[in-house]
């Protein structure tokens, strides 16, 4: 028990150490860099969405820069071809004038992928990436390649400009592991961000953790101990977001159209059992299951058209239903 007890607390400090480092160039946004240290040490992928300036792609950069992994950012336009992600085969002449085709990788190839503006893109190309986020493999010329491990998509979108958008297809949107709201920061948060921005001393991440560590604490949080009444809390909550469920609460029942799928609930475990890791706990409690909820199905739930015209939030319903359960233990 002791020599699992300095397991986890040397988990919990590299953890610790990753947010550490984020926050000496990040400014604020605590919960936005705990929520993707969540999706990062889970395996998962992460959808960022807020409006331009915000520090959505510098956060990005700036994990890379902590966990020491390869990076490349991809900015998604109407234009953009599937092969401008995923890579090509070329023809290449040797010495003597004989051809051979040979692959060069897109910037899909690296650990972590910063798609910027995801949903500007075609179809076509989401249908690449869709490959990559679920299968980490890509096919190119009929082959099929694997991705570096680990790989993550972390993915932004602005929700203000639509026009000349394609919205993401729920099988893509399902996909990510939590949806991250990034806010506006507070007037003393702007005020540091004008200081460390506008000087010649500009802060920056030093390692905190490689890959293999990483890949160590992705393992680890698998074992993580998970009790049946925890998990049965677990599943009532995504069962309420079911409008023809029989315990669903009025505003399921009034506001929203479809529920969430198998893979929130997975979503909510996977993310649950990092937040214990990182409490230095190696079991997961009903307060790490209502901590990642609102992420984890904000992007699950599809509210019907009185919702919509009524400015209902999905966030909103999942907080009404976590509400409920409190209620009831």
């Amino acid at each position: 028990m002791l020599e699992q007890t300095a397991e986890v607390k040397r988990w919990s400090d590299t953890i610790a150490g990753v947010r550490e480092q984020i926050a000496k160039v990040i400014v604020g946004q605590e919960d936005v860099v705990e929520q993707m240290l969540w999706c990062i040490f889970a395996g998962g992928h992460a959808l960022l969405e807020g409006i331009p300036g915000l520090g959505k792609t510098a956060l990005v950069r700036t994990v890379a820069d902590t966990l020491e992994l390869s990076f490349s950012r991809i900015q998604f336009t109407p234009d953009l071809m599937p092969s401008d992600i995923t890579g090509t085969n070329v023809i290449s002449f040797g010495p003597q004038g004989s051809a051979e085709m040979t692959f060069q990788p897109g910037p899909i190839f690296s650990s972590i992928v910063l798609a910027d503006e995801i949903n500007r893109a075609s179809p076509k190309t989401q249908s690449a990436m869709l490959e990559a986020m679920q299968e980490q493999t890509v096919t190119v010329g009929g082959e099929t390649r694997s991705l570096p491990r680990p790989f993550f998509v972390l993915a932004t979108q602005n929700p203000l400009e639509q026009e000349g958008t394609y919205p993401l297809p729920e099988a893509q949107l399902d996909r990510f592991m939590l949806k991250i709201h990034v806010g506006y920061p507070s007037q003393e948060e702007l005020k540091e961000i004008v200081r460390r921005t506008t000087s010649t001393l500009m802060p920056s991440a030093d390692k905190a953790a490689s890959a293999q560590e990483l890949l160590e604490i992705r393992q680890a949080t698998k074992e993580v101990l998970l009790a049946d009444e925890v998990l049965d809390y677990g599943v009532r909550l995504l069962m309420m977001t079911h409008p023809e469920e029989a315990d669903a609460p009025e505003m399921v029942r009034s506001y929203v159209r479809f529920g969430s799928g198998p893979r929130g609930i997975q979503s909510i475990i996977s993310a649950a059992k990092v937040r214990a890791v990182s409490k230095g706990r190696m079991h997961v409690s009903t307060g790490d299951i209502g901590a990642v909820a609102v992420p984890a199905l904000r992007h699950r739930l599809f509210l019907n058209f009185e919702g919509q015209s009524s400015g209902i939030a999905a966030d909103d319903v999942i907080r009404e239903i976590l509400g409920l359960l409190e209620n009831k233990k």
